[in-house]
């Protein structure tokens, strides 16, 4: 569905010396410095696949996203979207695609939901019965029915993206740009979000690339991460594979009640295991290791000969902290292949 290749964009950046004096010189002996975004970016992405492209601000995400919409024209490389080439076929592209940027709408801020939603219908031609097939079922999954006769200027923060993503899916396209999607919204609005994006993508096969600073999104909606960093691939594969490539972090949470005196760790742990920051009057000790060098079974062991153990539990990497790892690693280990080779 979507095929990059050698993907780059360069932008031409004035420089100007501060002051009245710097601004009139400008004018006359313009300085130019060239920022590269994009630096050689490839990746395909399957119909139907539910994708997270994620990365620091600055990485290249949203320059990435605009060139696939069709918004920028690459400095070089090859993209299409469904065969077609963004910015050569815009208008063929954006009827067959959809698209959520963070803050910007997309809906008319003067008029209800429902006249926003009916002026869509003819600029993307749906059909009237597709269309109300398609608004009855949205109305149902989003809860939107009290929103319908709403100025769209009315709605607050998670009842406007709420309408923004039924905008989006409303002619059923094919690709769905999600550009922060949940940002700002508070927990119950982002699950019912997370849960119509994942319908949508089951119901019409609708490939999803999502881009979020929220990896609880990441972990609910996607099979699949890529990840940027300064304009490169820094990592392209599984949800699943980088918790297993990446993930050597343990943690361990053990219920303490009883626990008198500040808690010490077992002399056989030193070294191994780290005792994680918690809360004042918590009762539970969370200690984390790397299970590569020390077996879950050995911790359990050693803290149930110390101490008097009610409960535990064992926690998964969270993909947070493997993606953190991985810029961590970058930061100290100087080029991509030596982060990947190290891993």
């Amino acid at each position: 569905m979507i095929t990059v290749e050698n993907l780059q964009k360069e932008y031409k950046l004035v420089k100007r010396d501060p002051g009245l004096k710097g601004a009139v010189k400008s004018l006359f002996h313009r300085q130019y410095e060239t920022k590269k975004a994009v630096k050689g970016v490839d990746f395909t992405i399957g119909q139907g696949e539910t994708v997270g492209y994620i990365g620091a601000n600055g990485a290249g995400k949203s320059t990435t996203i605009k060139m696939l919409t069709g918004i920028l024209t690459p400095s070089a490389g090859k993209v299409t979207v469904n065969g077609l080439v963004p910015y050569e076929n815009r208008q063929e592209n954006a009827l067959s695609i959809g698209a959520v940027f963070g803050q910007r709408t997309q809906l008319f801020w003067d008029i209800p939901v429902r006249e926003s939603f009916n002026l869509l219908k003819h600029i993307y031609e749906i059909p009237d019965q597709e269309f109300a097939e398609t608004v009855s079922m949205f109305t149902e999954v989003l809860n939107l029915e009290p929103l319908l006769g709403v100025p769209v200027r009315q709605l607050s923060l998670g009842q406007k993206m709420r309408c923004e993503l039924a905008a989006a899916f409303l002619h059923r396209p094919k690709v769905v740009y999600l550009d922060e999607p949940t940002i700002g919204l508070d927990i119950a609005v982002k699950v019912r979000i997370r849960k119509f994006i994942k319908e949508m993508n089951k119901i019409w096969g609708t490939t999803v690339l999502l881009t979020t600073h929220d990896m609880q999104d990441i972990e609910e909606i996607c099979d699949r991460i890529i990840i940027i960093d300064e304009g490169r691939i820094l990592y392209d594969g599984g949800l699943e594979e980088i918790k297993v490539q990446f993930g050597q972090k343990r943690v361990i949470h053990f219920d303490l009640p009883e626990l008198d005196s500040p808690f010490i760790l077992p002399a056989p742990l030193l070294g191994m295991a780290e005792v994680l920051p918690a809360s004042e009057g918590e009762t539970k000790v969370s200690l984390s290791f790397d299970h590569e060098r020390v077996k879950s079974s050995f911790v359990i062991s050693e803290m149930m000969n110390r101490y008097d153990i009610q409960d535990l539990t064992i926690a998964d990497p969270k993909i947070e902290s493997i993606v953190e790892e991985l810029y961590n690693r970058r930061e100290q280990g100087g080029t991509y292949e030596q982060v990947l080779a190290n891993s």
